[in-house]
């Protein structure tokens, strides 16, 4: 095949650690090459909606705004149980209390902000900001309170912070199925042969990860920036999972469920195009 992809995905260690087997040729890859772009969640979600990227990272809630020009990719996704977003605050208060108040949020087209109104529609009052500022806004009272993702679940206590609302317990009390939060994503204008190709790859590269832990260590250590390793470690293990491997039948329900419920609220755009290519 021999081609060169634009890869894009986050530098949090679930991501590093699941593409750094792609990345590094320590799989089969039909001839295919990544050049990877590591940028934060939203920033990503950008460029696909932009189409910059071949094969990219995106959360669910981008994903139903791309489903036109993107196909799911059935391996590589962030999906369990207990590992959804976190509403937090100064003071421990009820979630309708913060009705007309100043949220912050990771990004307008991430899940965690897509959970949120599907929570409760009234909750309108939201600034955008990178998620690793969140909970300094809220400690400085910046904002009333924030919507937190990836590592700052572990951390978020620390601070004197208390927990609002868990939107993943919500959704799995609703639904009963597991929290879809992000998907790889691989341009549908690749065609068949490529997209099956980048499947298989990175199937086979999330199986080295799981199997050959430690290989990732420096490459994870080097974009984790100032993380905990003890955070790292637990962050990874929450959210690199057997969903991770392969979303199964579960897995794709449940974003299948996730689709449904924000066409339903006008949150996200009808689609006819198929999950899959």
């Amino acid at each position: 095949m021999n081609r060169t992809l634009t890869l894009g995905f986050s530098p949090c260690p679930n991501d590093t650690f699941m593409f750094y087997p792609l990345v590094h040729g320590l799989v089969e890859t039909d001839g295919l090459a990544y050049r990877e772009r590591l940028e934060d969640v939203e920033t990503l979600n950008l460029l696909a909606l932009d189409g910059t990227l071949d094969v990219s990272k995106v959360s669910y809630h981008a994903l139903g705004h791309i489903r036109e020009s993107y196909a799911l990719l059935r391996s590589g996704s962030a999906l369990g149980r207990g590992c959804g977003p976190l509403l937090v605050a100064a003071e421990a208060i009820a979630p309708t209390a913060l009705r007309g108040r100043t949220i912050a949020v990771p990004g307008r087209y991430t899940t965690a902000l897509l959970l949120l109104r599907l929570f409760d529609p009234s909750l309108d009052t939201f600034v955008v900001m990178p998620f690793d500022e969140i909970m300094d806004a809220v400690v400085t009272g910046t904002v009333d309170a924030g919507l937190i993702i990836h590592e700052s679940r572990f951390t978020y206590a620390g601070l004197g912070l208390h927990k609002v609302l868990d939107l993943g317990e919500w959704w799995e009390g609703e639904t009963g199925l597991p929290i879809p939060l992000g998907g790889i994503v691989a341009r549908r204008s690749l065609g068949a042969e490529t997209i099956a190709a980048i499947e298989s790859a990175l199937r086979s590269g999330v199986r080295y990860a799981r199997s050959h832990p430690g290989e990732a260590a420096r490459y994870i250590g080097e974009h984790s920036q100032e993380m905990d390793p003890d955070v790292c470690a637990a962050h990874i293990d929450l959210y690199v999972n057997d969903f991770s491997t392969d979303l199964g039948d579960e897995g794709v329900q449940a974003i299948s469920c996730l689709m449904q419920r924000a066409e339903q609220a006008g949150i996200i755009p009808p689609s006819s195009a198929p999950l899959f290519f």
